[in-house]
């Protein structure tokens, strides 16, 4: 029987890791994309074709799932894996986030948060405790901490006292996580460091985490309008604040590019809706750049979207064919950019995950930023 929780490290270099996190449902490679399974699907994807991408693990997302369908409807009706339809490792984020970014009707106290439905104005309240139930009911196999994730451009002391709040609700968070019985002997629980470009803050945040004990860090409060520059910045010292034999994760990143620059600053997990969202609106995501389908001068091109890509949408569609899909508006345009999005994703990180173990990072990272940056 696989472990509850258990993260190897293979190789390293630099500062980028490679490993595997092997839990009930399954093995984990690291660095690890996870596509974002916001209402118990990937958008425009079913789940055995996300598999098939090269997906170990889905996020879901605690916020929308408790509104709608509920999670006591989830519970009923078996726990998330078995509504969706995927059986490998779920991880629920804590909907801290969504009720601070959607919804303007909330009232943050000590208890928790109180907030108005976007979907119908009805009330509610979270709560670390009441997080911690929710991702129960849903049956999540990495449980996040509820935390208060406070806009970037705050002064360092409202950023501080946010901090030190989620530092006490992390530590709440453990304690109704540890009361599940069952569903807690069988999942893990990561804590969310906060404190948004400030080193020092951030390390007192790290020292906190560390001292109550998790399953793996999380980095939280980057990827939220500071920039590339600015989070890569954090991410020089971030990462290394946290216990080196534990899975980081950077919440909500990112980019392509941002993937490759927080892997050699030392982050192993990332999620994001960015290759499916682009997938929607029509933009591609190849080795050399993104790509705007929409363009008139893909009308004819018999060429597939990326001639290294290894997606069943590259041996299948022409770009001139999904310009068109696309044009018209047609929902096979946005299901085949999804896939072929999720597919590159995957074959990015499985070319990390390579270089790594070779230890040849550095010249991964400077190719890829070569082709990718690179106008065609």
């Amino acid at each position: 029987m696989n472990p509850r929780f258990q993260f190897s490290i293979h190789a390293t270099d630099g500062k980028a890791r490679t490993g595997t996190i092997q839990m009930r449902r399954g093995e984990i490679r690291t660095p690890a994309f996870m596509p974002v399974g916001t209402a118990a699907t990937v958008k425009a994807m079913k789940p055995q074709d996300v598999r098939a991408t090269g997906a170990d693990i889905l996020l879901g997302n605690t916020y929308h799932l408790m509104l709608r369908p509920g999670a006591e409807r989830v519970a009923r009706l078996g726990g998330l894996h078995k509504f969706m339809n995927w059986d490998r490792p779920i991880l629920t984020d804590s909907g801290g986030y969504q009720v601070m970014s959607l919804s303007e009707l909330r009232k943050i106290t000590e208890e928790g948060v109180t907030f108005a439905s976007h979907i119908d104005g009805s009330r509610h309240m979270l709560s670390p405790e009441r997080s911690m139930e929710i991702q129960r009911l849903l049956g999540s196999d990495i449980v996040m901490c509820f935390d208060e994730c406070p806009k970037i451009d705050q002064p360092r002391d409202v950023i501080a006292r946010s901090m030190e709040m989620s530092m006490r609700w992390a530590k709440r968070s453990r304690a109704a996580f540890d009361a599940g019985g069952e569903h807690a002997a069988n999942s893990a629980l990561f804590g969310i460091q906060q404190g948004a470009l400030d080193e020092s803050l951030r390390k007192t945040s790290a020292d906190a985490l560390t001292e109550i004990g998790f399953d793996g860090y999380a980095i939280g409060g980057l990827a939220v309008g500071e920039g590339q520059e600015a989070m890569f910045a954090t991410l020089e010292f971030a990462p290394g604040q946290l216990p080196a034999d534990r899975p980081r994760y950077l919440m909500g990143v990112g980019k392509p590019d941002d993937l490759v620059g927080a892997v050699e600053r030392g982050v192993d997990m990332f999620d994001c809706v960015l290759p499916t969202r682009s997938g929607r609106n029509g933009q591609a995501f190849t080795w050399n750049g993104p790509l705007n389908m929409r363009n008139a001068r893909h009308a004819e091109d018999t060429g597939p979207i990326d001639e290294r890509c290894k997606c069943p949408t590259c041996g299948t569609y022409t770009r001139a064919y999904l310009h068109h899909l696309i044009k018209a508006g047609e929902m096979l345009g946005a299901m085949l950019l999804t896939e072929h999005n999720l597919s590159f994703y995957q074959q990015l990180m499985q070319g990390m995950r390579d270089a790594i173990a070779e230890q040849r990072f550095s010249t991964f990272a400077a190719d890829f930023r070569r082709d990718y940056f690179r106008k065609e």
